[in-house]
C-alpha cells in the first residue's frame, strides 16, 4: 500500500531532477540560454566588430612621424606603427575627450566622381589626433572640424589614397569603426619621475581605444586606477619605482587585457614593456 505522503516524496524529488540547476536560470524563467548569458564572465565578452555605415567628409594637413600623433601623445605613428599613410586627425564630435585615440576606422570617397578615386579599395586608419574647430569659419565653409560635424582630416599621403588629387581639398566619405590589427601586445612606455609617474598605451588592438588603466605592484603598490592626462597618456602619483608591474586595459566595448608583470623591479624611465593584447 503506497501512503500519501510517499506519493508527495517522490513527485519533490521529480520535480527537483526536472528543474535548473542555475539560480540565475531559474530566475529567469529556467531557459538555459538565460543561465548561460547570465554566468559567463566579464572578460568574455565578444570580439569587436566592424560598426554600421556613416557618411562624413574628409580633408588632409601636413606633417610628420613626430606630429601626426600630437593630441594623443603618441611619440612617433612611424615607430609605434600607425604609419604615415594610415592615420587621421578626429572632429571634436568624434575625437571624445581623446578617449577615441586609438580606435581604427574604414573609408571609402563616395558620391564624387570628379574627385573620388574610383575602383580604389577601403582607406583603413588609426586616430591619432584632433582636428580642432575653427569657429570664424562656417561649418560648411572652411571650418569642418566644428561640432556637431564628423569629419577625418587625413595625414597628407593617406588622402591620394582616396581622392585623386590633393586639388580635391574636401571630399565625402563613407565610413565605420573596425576592429584594429595590431602586430605583437599593447606597449606600456613609463616617463615621469618617482613622484609623478605617465604611462602611454599605444597598439591596441581590437576597439583600439582605452577607457581605463589600473597599475599593481608585487609589494606595496595595490590595484590604482589611474588618470588620463591628455589623449592615451595616463598619470598616477602612486609609488611605482622598484615594484613589479602588472597593467590591466579595458577598451570601449567593456573587454579588458591583463599584463602580468610586464616591467620587471629594476624598470626605468624611459623604457617601453609589452603587454597582453586584445584578439
Amino acid at each position: 500500500m503506497v501512503l500519501p505522503f510517499q506519493v508527495l516524496s517522490v513527485s519533490l524529488l521529480l520535480l527537483i531532477a526536472v528543474l535548473p540547476h542555475d539560480a540565475n536560470a531559474w530566475k529567469s524563467g529556467g531557459h538555459d540560454h538565460h543561465a548561460v548569458r547570465a554566468t559567463l564572465p566579464k572578460h568574455h565578452r565578444p570580439k569587436f566588430k566592424p560598426g554600421p555605415w556613416k557618411q562624413a567628409f574628409a580633408t588632409f594637413y601636413e606633417g610628420g612621424s613626430g606630429t601626426f600623433g600630437g593630441a594623443c601623445g603618441y611619440e612617433d605613428v612611424v615607430s609605434e606603427g600607425y604609419g604615415l599613410d594610415s592615420t587621421a586627425a578626429l572632429s571634436t564630435a568624434l575625437f571624445n575627450k581623446g578617449q577615441t585615440c586609438g580606435a581604427c576606422y574604414e573609408l571609402k570617397c563616395w558620391n564624387d566622381p570628379k574627385w573620388c578615386n574610383l575602383g580604389a579599395p577601403s582607406l583603413f586608419v588609426t586616430a591619432t589626433n584632433h582636428c580642432p574647430p575653427n569657429y570664424n569659419l562656417a561649418s560648411d565653409n572652411g571650418g569642418w572640424c566644428n561640432p556637431p560635424r564628423e569629419h577625418f582630416d587625413l595625414a597628407k599621403p593617406a588622402f591620394l589614397k582616396v581622392a585623386q588629387s590633393y586639388t580635391a581639398g574636401i571630399i565625402p566619405v563613407q565610413y565605420r569603426r573596425v576592429p584594429c590589427k595590431k602586430q605583437g601586445g599593447i606597449r606600456f612606455t613609463i616617463t615621469g619621475n618617482p613622484y609623478f609617474n605617465q604611462v602611454l598605451v599605444w597598439n591596441v588592438g581590437g576597439a583600439g581605444d582605452v577607457t581605463s588603466l589600473q597599475v599593481k605592484g608585487n609589494k606595496n603598490l595595490k590595484w590604482t586606477l589611474m588618470k588620463r592626462n591628455w589623449g592615451q597618456k595616463w598619470d598616477t602619483d602612486a609609488m611605482m619605482v622598484g615594484e613589479s608591474l602588472t597593467f590591466r586595459v579595458r577598451a570601449s566595448d567593456g573587454r579588458y587585457s591583463t599584463s602580468w608583470h610586464v616591467a620587471p623591479k629594476t624598470w626605468q624611465f624611459g623604457q617601453t614593456f609589452e603587454g597582453k593584447n586584445f584578439k
